[in-house]
């Protein structure tokens, strides 16, 4: 009787935690939705940002954001895609990967604020990119590179044996093998962890104040040569993202609307990251049934 009352009041105290962490969640998100929700508009989303009078919107450090995650994207997923396939298939267990798996571990619980601060130093001033949307993006790429490398590491070690022996009893290479079968079927997790990877991204702020920079030039966007400072495409260019001008917003704004304004884009990022977290869970699972034929 004793090991059932000690197991209902361990069960009872955990769904308690459970549930009180999910309020406290759906309580703090459905405060944030509920403030910024009625400020959202397709002018909006859409109109240069305001500093002095009313009716700034987001338009610009929007269309940064998403510049800068597909930037982010494109250094991040091939060097971790590698870099995780190397430490599942060709590492050999001795130091030097463990102290490797040490590195990506301590990288990992790195605050943002510090990896900024690293990307100044190094990608602003040491290499002279100065403050643009090139060094945020390499910045975020140190950010996010250790979970990209473990996700992907993971989700080689997690295809069943049997399917490698299978691949290279059929006369396949070593990489074939990878390439062919098990990257295949690790694919579906490894495409949830980039997702929730861009989600990350595109919710940052600390590490862009110093890289990225607090501004941005008046953009043209009929102007897309990637060469012109104030065309949209232009990768050197400083930059403020939408995580940014809401700190920027609530820390400084001038114009008698901020707070809507704030409000409003806090509204717009958390509807986003929301959409990236349920997409990489139903995009996860589709793609699984796809590639294991189940219902």
């Amino acid at each position: 009787m004793k090991a059932k009352t000690a197991d209902r009041i361990a069960i009872a105290v955990i769904v308690a935690i459970a549930c009180l962490i999910m309020a406290v969640l759906a309580a703090l998100l459905g405060y944030l939705l509920f403030r910024g929700v009625s400020h959202i508009s397709l002018h909006f989303l859409t109109s240069e940002p305001e500093t002095i009078k009313t009716g700034g919107g987001i338009g610009p450090p929007l269309f940064n954001s998403i510049f800068l995650l597909v930037l982010t994207m494109i250094i991040t997923v091939p060097l971790g895609l590698g870099a995780g396939i190397y430490m599942s298939e060709y590492a050999r267990a001795n130091r030097v990967t463990d102290f490797i798996r040490l590195v990506i571990e301590v990288l990992s619980s790195f605050p943002s604020i510090v990896v900024g601060l690293f990307g100044l130093l190094v990608f602003v001033q040491f290499f002279h990119l100065k403050y643009s949307l090139i060094s945020g993006a390499l910045a975020l790429t140190v950010f996010n590179l250790p979970l990209m490398v473990r996700i992907t590491e993971q989700a080689i070690r997690g295809v069943p044996r049997e399917q490698k022996e299978a691949g290279l009893a059929l006369g396949l290479s070593h990489w074939k093998t990878i390439r062919s079968v098990m990257l295949p079927m690790g694919f579906p997790n490894i495409m949830t962890g980039t997702i929730l990877a861009a989600g990350r991204v595109f919710g940052e702020a600390a590490a862009l104040l110093f890289t990225a920079g607090m501004s941005s030039p008046r953009l043209n966007f009929s102007d897309w040569n990637p060469t012109h400072l104030s065309s949209p495409l232009n990768p050197f260019r400083p930059a403020e993202t939408l995580a940014v001008h809401i700190w920027k917003i609530n820390s400084e704004g001038l114009a008698p609307d901020a707070p809507e304004i704030a409000a409003g884009a806090s509204a717009v990022l958390i509807i986003i990251v929301l959409l990236f977290n349920f997409g990489a869970r139903w995009l996860g699972r589709a793609i699984y049934r796809k590639f294991t034929a189940t219902k």
